[in-house]
């Protein structure tokens, strides 16, 4: 199939955090083309669609300190800590809305230092015709979900609005609504795509821990147990700090080395999640990996491993894709998960695949040469 027309991807955003920010930064980093185009991209045209094709046109946030603000400044406020490898993003026309909070807050948030947490906006809370008919005016192609981890009731009440909208969605954080059946159904009986959950890092602890337990598996060592332990210093970790919030996220993370390895491990055996906040840490996050295992003859044998990256441009890396895999999908008439791009960008997809076969998948789909699977 040949590459569709290029024009505009019109992306609309909640929760316009560290996350957000780098995709925006990257944005406008990749408008220039050049040099720019080699470093940090999967794909610089993907499907016909170059970064730069991406607009941002609106936006949701509950902090006062973005509320009202455009994009473009918004993503520079606090709490928002991760690095700003570019300081010249241009005026995007959106500005930030008020967003709903339901449990997108956790209270254990409050009594920490104005810099490091949420302050809520006392602007009013939209109702779901709102958000919907905003997305409507804005001709918005993909929302792109960021809201804390935890959020369940925020999370289902913005996907309610994409699949009324019918825009696409793209599930950043591990709330399970692309791989739940009920949610799946729904977006594709309205023909509305939908890729998530749980965005997979383009290179961190997740895929890093499932390569080396695919490695295992394929070199003959039994992998007898394992842990990932992450420390950061971002609102994220804030967040995770009450364990409370933490159900989902560590059942995606666990899962998704669990599905690679050759055996499952018994559930004492393996230890996957978020560790601590550590505050001067920043947007940067440190994974402290250790498998333990047997080699021939039964010869025991440990690798330890400590990766240190910034976390949001880590995830952006990958935002970026998932963005233009929904509107090839949206523009070829699929609705429903996607599931070649989920398995190859998320922890938690409808549909588990080794790296290696979701990478093959996700290029097949570019091509137009598979639909979903």
């Amino acid at each position: 199939m040949a590459p569709s027309p290029r024009h505009r991807i019109n992306a609309a955003i909640v929760g316009v955090g560290n996350c957000a920010s780098s995709l925006v930064q990257g944005i406008a980093h990749y408008q220039n083309g050049g040099a720019n185009e080699q470093i940090g991209l999967m794909h610089w045209d993907l499907g016909g669609y170059r970064p730069s094709d991406i607009q941002v046109v609106a936006a949701w946030d509950v902090d006062r300190r973005k509320v009202g603000r455009d994009v473009n400044e918004a993503i520079f406020a606090k709490p928002n800590c991760t690095a700003t490898f570019c300081d010249h993003v241009p005026e995007t026309g959106a500005k930030v809305r008020m967003g709903k909070i339901l449990d997108g807050y956790g209270e254990h948030m409050e009594g920490y230092p104005d810099d490091r947490t949420f302050l809520l906006a006392d602007a009013a809370e939209p109702e779901k015709d709102e958000v919907i008919q905003a997305l409507v005016d804005s001709e918005a192609d993909v929302l792109l979900n960021y809201l804390p981890v935890g959020s369940q009731k925020a999370t289902e009440f913005y996907a309610e609005c994409a699949l009324e909208a019918g825009v696409a969605l793209v599930n950043n954080m591990p709330v399970f609504i692309a791989s739940d059946p009920e949610w799946a159904r729904r977006f594709e009986e309205a023909g509305v795509p939908i890729i998530g959950d749980d965005i997979k890092a383009q290179l961190g602890a997740t895929i890093v821990h499932r390569v080396l337990t695919d490695l295992f598996k394929k070199r003959g060592v039994k992998l007898e147990r394992t842990y990932q332990l992450n420390t950061g210093g971002n609102t994220d970790f804030l967040n995770m700090a009450n364990h409370a919030r933490l159900a989902s996220k560590k059942v995606s993370k666990t899962e998704a080395v669990q599905s690679v390895a050759q055996r499952r491990l018994d559930d004492e055996n393996i230890h996957v999640g978020p560790s601590d906040y550590v505050a001067w840490q920043n947007d940067n996050k440190v994974c402290f990996l250790r498998m333990e295992g047997q080699l021939f003859g039964g010869v025991p044998m440990n690798l330890e491993l400590r990766l240190s990256v910034e976390d949001s441009p880590n995830s952006a890396g990958v935002a970026i894709d998932m963005i233009r895999c929904a509107k090839l999908a949206k523009d070829r008439g699929i609705g429903g998960a996607i599931l070649p791009a989920a398995a190859w960008f998320c922890k938690h997809p409808p549909v588990q695949m080794t790296d290696d076969e979701a990478y093959v998948a996700v290029e097949e789909f570019i091509r137009g040469e598979l639909v979903k699977h």
